[in-house]
């Protein structure tokens, strides 16, 4: 591995390296220029997800299922197959935190149901889980800051408790908050920050977070 220039602590990483190697306690975020380059980082945790063995939960916008969807066939998966057995679990992000979300904050109770049962689901083969959700996203484009916060402090309970890999994307604009604003309490969740430098890339760039000194 080596630092990028100017960029104290970060360090380059072929991605399907990186992906294939996640540890199952890692919480990654990216916060990404535009689709291209967030589809590209989300379509190599999959497929990196998929060759290992591990069943992979993308809980994501309709929209990015289905470039998802696009872009694991032009990479010669089948996602229809894997999908019959379970082993890659999509779901609809808003109909995910139609699940527990109430008077617009999540529900720690029924939260910590619907992950439980779907984490459930994803196991029942004996494999290693790692998942990605774009609901902190979706809180975060309606100005929800409070609400994205405590959701990814659930995550992050999860992750501690169940060892599993999750990986959430922020955009940096469309929002009607600056994300770069609050990035110390969104980063304070995470175990690893990404960026592929406002480039498409079969590489990326990432750097420890250390939570206790966020």
């Amino acid at each position: 591995m080596k630092k990028i220039d100017n960029y104290e602590d970060w360090q380059l990483a072929n991605s399907k390296i990186f992906w294939g190697e996640i540890s199952p306690c890692d919480h990654v975020v990216q916060i990404y220029e535009n689709d291209a380059i967030f589809l590209d980082v989300l379509t190599g945790f999959v497929g990196g997800g998929i060759n290992s063995g591990d069943c992979v939960i993308v809980i994501a916008t309709e929209d990015h299922l289905a470039a998802l969807a696009n872009r694991l066939r032009s990479s010669g998966i089948r996602e229809d197959a894997l999908i019959s057995n379970e082993q890659f679990i999509p779901i609809n992000a808003q109909d995910a935190l139609a699940e527990f979300m109430v008077n617009d904050w999540p529900d720690e109770d029924k939260f910590n149901k619907f992950i439980s049962l779907l984490l459930k689901r994803a196991r029942k083969h004996g494999r290693r889980v790692r998942a990605f959700g774009e609901m902190v996203a979706l809180l975060w484009a309606e100005g929800n800051a409070g609400a994205t916060v405590r959701l990814e402090h659930l995550w992050k309970q999860f992750c501690d408790n169940e060892t599993f890999c999750l990986f959430c994307a922020y955009p940096k604009t469309g929002s009607t908050m600056n994300i770069m604003d609050s990035i110390h309490d969104i980063c304070s969740s995470h175990t690893k920050m990404i960026t592929t430098l406002d480039k498409p890339s079969s590489e990326l760039y990432y750097r420890h977070i250390d939570r206790k000194a966020s």
